[in-house]
């Protein structure tokens, strides 16, 4: 049987390559908005950090995302992911 190939992301806070399941997909629609994606099939540009705070925030101290994203991040919707993360712990 052959093995199913899969696929590997790397995390903008830690620089880690996972497994993309494990990571969470920070996503810019085509309409310019800024959010996260639960399916990881949304379409636009994706980002993807590991589901922790810390990652969260290196990715962010950096501006990783935002290069990554090509925009710039609003507070609110900085604060609404922190929330999301939060939640998951």
């Amino acid at each position: 049987m052959k093995k199913r190939k899969i696929p590997l992301r790397l995390c903008l806070g830690c620089g880690m390559k996972k497994d993309k399941r494990e990571l969470i997909r920070v996503v810019r629609t085509p309409e310019g908005d800024i959010l996260l994606d639960e399916t990881g099939k949304k379409s636009g540009r994706g980002a993807y950090i590991c589901p922790n705070i810390n990652c969260f925030d290196a990715a962010l101290k950096t501006k990783k995302l935002e290069k990554n994203l090509k925009q710039a991040i609003n507070q609110d919707v900085i604060e609404k992911i922190r929330d999301i993360l939060n939640e998951e712990r």
